[in-house]
């Protein structure tokens, strides 16, 4: 299709090079949806041709391109249109403001500013993956907080233990056996999170070349803090009961890791969640290949259909599972408080990580938690906010049904706070965010949930439903489908016209 790149005018009298002109109009191209994902550009040759300049003008301008990730080259067949995420300038982000900690730091995402995403007060986020403030208990923490402040006065402020406030750790143990976890305060290591959970273990474990197995897709932040210990990233594709174990193993045998990174129960981003049996075998494989594994329980309490799955620490009959809890997606995540259960054999190493990183955890804060669940406080406000994501959830799964291109696929997850769509092979997710973002509506585009070390699914993204409102779920969803249903009729267009 020569006749688009007709209306290219270069300017051989302008200062510019031609090369930087022509470099400029195919960007724009690009970014105005005019050239789509997977588009096959025409030959050097041929655009030349067209544009009556040398071949090394276009060559200079398609190096140019490739270099800052707008098209791509296969040999014998072509140069392609990459799928790139479209990066927001400060102005577009003036007005906005939300927390989307899922994104952390992330090369590609010109959009994140230490961790967060800003948005205006009225955009539909299906971004986040928490909570919105409204709905945090800032009047049953107030109680107990200043109840701490006058039963313990200054010692609230003082150092803590830096495995944690004892009796905060009793009071976890006590709530875990209450499902399905036995353990002991000793086994008990409080943290700021689980981010820093993640990180804790990576010094404890990891130096310049350990491996690590991770899934993929899986939490960026997880990625950032191995690969900045220097450790390398052996990721394996996720289906929708977990991981393949014949790759597993295999990547056991080859790479030896010290860990296996895993999020089992409503995986972020994809929902996914791994079969019972499929975390046997996981735990026989890690005794096996003598790994650890870090079971990140991102949020299996969200279990809205009653999948009841098990924990791979309640299975653990090696002791080779470090179990990582966050209270972010229920409480406050500005508190920054979680926990993790720590192997016997790796309590010292745990504990010295900890120590090194920060000392200790705010004590006021474990121990206004501590007093917090003790109350009853906590089992309140979980059901509140069991309730609220789990009449999301089944709004979300009912508007989707009822609206989605039949190009478009998901897994129903069955719990948790995000769902993956898969969308048409070759779509831009690019074309699709920007699209959306001009009408106050975002998602997570999937390909920043990838380590980059294996090749991109570039199809997908996340929608999660923790910072939607009900009324906001039909009208940011319609939007979404008939967005994925223009541009699909679009970009099939533009590839059916051939290049002359």
């Amino acid at each position: 299709m020569l006749e688009l790149f007709k209306t290219i005018s270069l300017d051989k009298d302008n200062k510019t090079s031609l090369y930087m002109q022509l470099y400029k109009k195919l960007k724009d191209m690009i970014d105005d949806g005019t050239l789509v994902s997977d588009y096959r550009l025409p030959s050097i040759r041929q655009l030349s041709e067209v544009l009556n300049v040398n071949q090394v003008t276009v060559v200079s301008a398609f190096k140019s391109l490739e270099k800052d990730g707008y098209i791509y080259s296969k040999p014998g067949s072509g140069t392609y249109v990459r799928n790139t995420l479209p990066l927001l300038n400060d102005s577009a982000q003036a007005k906005q403001e939300l927390i989307l900690d899922e994104l952390y730091h992330h090369d590609d995402i010109a959009l994140i500013n230490n961790g967060q995403i800003k948005i205006q007060d009225n955009t539909i986020n299906f971004a986040s993956a928490t909570p919105t403030p409204d709905l945090f208990p800032v009047e049953d923490f107030k109680i107990v907080l200043n109840e701490v402040l006058e039963r313990d006065k200054g010692n609230a402020f003082g150092y803590q233990d830096s495995q944690g406030f004892y009796p905060i750790r009793e009071c976890i143990c006590e709530t875990l056996r209450q499902g399905t976890i036995n353990c002991n305060p000793e086994s008990i290591q409080i943290i700021s999170g689980a981010q820093q959970g993640i990180d804790i273990i990576s010094k404890a474990f990891l130096k310049q070349g350990d491996y690590v197995i991770t899934e993929s897709p899986t939490y960026t932040g997880a990625i950032a803090v191995f690969k900045s210990r220097g450790a390398e990233i052996a990721d394996i594709e996720l289906s929708s009961d977990g991981p393949n174990l014949n790759i597993l193993e295999y990547n056991l045998k080859k790479y030896k890791p010290k860990l296996i990174y895993t999020i089992p129960s409503f995986q972020n981003p994809t929902g996914y969640s791994y079969a019972n049996h499929k975390r046997e075998e996981i735990l026989k494989l890690a005794e096996k290949y003598n790994a650890y594994i870090i079971e990140d329980d991102y949020i299996s309490d969200l279990d809205f259909e009653a999948k009841n799955f098990v924990p791979m620490k309640a299975m653990d009959k090696y002791d080779r599972v470090i179990f990582i809890k966050s209270f972010s997606k229920i409480f406050m995540p500005g508190l920054r408080l979680g926990f993790m259960i720590v192997p016997a054999s790796l309590h010292r190493n745990i504990l010295e990580a900890k120590h090194t990183t920060d000392i200790s955890t705010s004590g006021l804060i474990q121990r206004a938690f501590d007093l917090y669940i003790r109350r009853g406080y906590w089992d309140k406000h979980f059901r509140f906010m069991y309730d609220i994501y789990k009449d999301r959830y089944f709004k979300t799964i009912e508007v989707l049904n009822r609206n989605i291109p039949s190009s478009v696929s998901y897994t129903r997850p069955g719990g948790g706070l995000n769902i993956w769509l898969q969308l048409p092979y070759g779509f831009s997710v690019n074309d699709l965010f920007k699209h959306c973002t001009a009408n106050n509506m975002v998602f997570a585009p999937g390909k920043i949930f990838y380590s980059g070390n294996t090749p991109q699914k570039l199809n997908n993204i996340r929608l999660s439903f923790a910072a939607v409102y009900n009324e906001q779920i039909e009208q940011g969803i319609v939007l979404l489908c008939r967005a994925i249903e223009q541009l699909q009729k679009k970009q099939d267009h533009f590839r059916s016209m051939p290049i002359l």
